[in-house]
């Protein structure tokens, strides 16, 4: 269930954010480059309402997206995939959650977690870095305890390690990736991944 893009233009943006000059404001951009071709393939299969529209010369066959999509960012680093979700897609509402990693154990932890109605939605799992997979995995319990089907786990980077542990607690769900790296090193950081997303997004690394 991994779809990692093959896209030229997603491998240009990659190499782009994995470099350790770029600075935040363009890695903020080259993010939401990534995501919003993502998005494409993605929300390639979302249903659809045929009809018509009136055009200044008459009437034409028209497909419309019926399909909501609720979006669910992982706070923090998750933010900064929303904003192409939002301009994108028409039918969008957004839950969020806040899972903090422990640095000596790599085991995320519950802080926040609000999410709108999800019956009959199509919930977008939004997380850059799946590396353990224990986040993702536990982002999509509680997804699926407020009666969400058919998530999506949309990343920029995944390790061979992550996808495994979320192929094996869900393993309906599809995982859509910029990139898939080699494995985690001792820290549980993917490698050679881009460094710690969050901080390079805002700005607040050392």
């Amino acid at each position: 269930m991994l779809h990692v893009s093959k896209h030229p233009l997603v491998a240009d943006c990659m190499a782009k954010l994995r470099d350790k000059r770029t600075e935040p404001d363009e890695f903020r951009s080259l993010a939401r480059k990534v995501i919003s071709l993502l998005l494409y393939e993605a929300t390639a299969d979302l249903a659809v309402h045929r009809g018509t529209v009136e055009t200044p010369l008459g009437p034409a066959e028209a497909e419309t997206v019926e399909q909501e999509i609720v979006a669910v960012p992982v706070l923090r680093a998750g933010l900064g995939l929303l904003g192409p979700v939002l301009e994108l897609l028409p039918k969008v509402s957004v839950g969020y959650i806040g899972l903090e990693r422990d640095e000596d154990t790599a085991v995320a932890r519950i802080y926040y977690n609000k999410l709108p109605p999800l019956t009959g939605k199509v919930p977008l799992l939004l997380d850059p870095m799946l590396a353990t997979g224990g986040s993702g995995a536990r982002a999509i319990d509680l997804i699926k305890d407020a009666g969400g089907t058919d998530c999506r786990f949309v990343c920029v980077v995944a390790a061979p390690e992550g996808v495994r542990v979320i192929e094996e607690r869900h393993p309906e769900v599809r995982i859509f990736a910029a990139a898939l790296d080699a494995g985690l090193n001792d820290r549980a950081y993917i490698v050679p991944g881009l460094g710690d997303f969050g901080d390079r997004l805002f700005g607040t690394g050392g």
